[in-house]
Parts: C-alpha cells; structure tokens; sequence
C-alpha cells in the first residue's frame, strides 16, 4: 500500500481524524473528502478545512444537500433535540442512509482521482446503534461499489473494533494525540475540542479519553 494512493472520508471529528493520520502513514497518497448535507454545524465543514490545510492533504466538498431533505433528524433541525434512543431505539442523530451515500460517492470520488482505496472511521464498538457503521454492512458495500463501478476497491476501518479508549491510543501511537485533542470536533453542538461536555459524542469522547489517560488500555 506504500504506493498506492487512498481517499479518507473525513468530517473532522475525532475518528475520521486519526484516520486520517493512519492514512499518512499506509499510502503514498491521501485525499480527503466531506460531504455537507446541511448539517447542524457548519462549523464541521470548516474544522474539516483547517485541518486538510494544515497537513496538507487535498481536501474534495461534495454538496449532499438532498440528504437534507430527506432525513430530518437532530443533526440536520434544529429544533430536533439530541438523545440516546430509547427502547432500543435509534438515536435521533442518527442519518438514514448517510454511510451509504457517503461510502458510494467517496467511491465515485476515489474512481476518479484514480484510489483504489477508501478509509471510513466507522466503528462497530462505540457504534451508538448506527446499523450503518457495522462491518457486515461495510463489507456489504466493498462487494457492491466493485460490482457497480467495475473497480477493485478496498474500504479500509482501522477503527472498526477499537473502542474510544483505543482510538485515543492509536492516535498517540501516530503521534497525532495532542492535534486529535485540541483541533477536531466531535460535540453536537459544535464545539471544537472537548466539546461542551454533555452531549453523547462528548461524553462519549470524554469517557475514552479518560480510560485511556488513566492507562486502561
């Protein structure tokens, strides 16, 4: 993989971050992509700018508005509040089709810049029941994307059986623990860093930091 090149998708929060670092270290090349569907906090586009520019990765915008649209839920209205699901429920952050989208243009995207690899910070472990960050499914569309476009794709998860605490680890092992502290935003709502402290994500976040501070992992 040393010389092949890889498309991260990337939204500047904690996760798609460190695999963005991994990523650096895997291919010759990394591209970045973000897609934006007109959700809660711009601030995510523009977090997911800085730090393209800063590591100085090429960094593609794709326009999902439609998905908008389509998938009203508490990271695309405001007035939709954020809560765990209950009863087994989804979460009501949760974007129908939004891994499946992103995952099959990144894969346009990749066709066209010429990667045949694709890295997703999709995690099974701390998944929140998102049924599309499950590697059945990812693996699902890996078969899918090649049969559609002709192609030999490979979707990469580092992240797939790590939990929080381990992402934080393998972030220092890249050596990008301080950058993923302090430069990415996890926090629905919208607060880089450690985000305001109460949401899922931030606790979520927070929780792993903590293990992994305390020398849990």
């Amino acid at each position: 993989m040393k010389n092949e090149k890889a498309v991260v998708v990337f939204s500047g929060g904690q996760d798609s971050t460190t695999c963005l670092f991994w990523a650096k270290e895997q291919f010759a090349e990394v591209e970045a992509v973000t897609f934006d569907y007109n959700q809660r906090h711009r601030t995510e586009i523009d977090c997911a700018k800085e730090i393209t520019k800063e590591l100085g990765i090429r960094h593609h915008i794709l326009d999902m508005s439609l998905l908008n649209q389509l998938a009203p839920n508490a990271l695309t209205r405001d007035e939709i509040e954020v809560k765990d699901g209950e009863d087994g429920g989804l979460p009501s952050t949760f974007v129908p089709g939004r891994n499946l989208l992103f995952m099959s243009f990144a894969g346009v995207l990749a066709s066209q810049v010429n990667a045949k690899h694709i890295v997703t910070g999709v995690c099974e472990t701390d998944f929140s029941g998102y049924p599309d960050c499950r590697d059945i499914f990812i693996k699902s569309l890996n078969v899918t994307l090649n049969l559609s476009m002709d192609e030999n794709f490979v979707i990469h998860t580092p992240l797939m059986w790590l939990n929080k605490a381990e992402t934080w680890k393998l972030a220092d092992q890249l050596g990008a623990f301080d950058f993923v502290r302090t430069k990415t935003l996890t926090c629905y709502n919208g607060i880089i860093a450690d985000g305001c402290g109460v949401c899922p994500a931030c606790l979520l976040r927070k929780k792993g930091l903590d293990e992994f501070l305390e020398g849990a992992v």
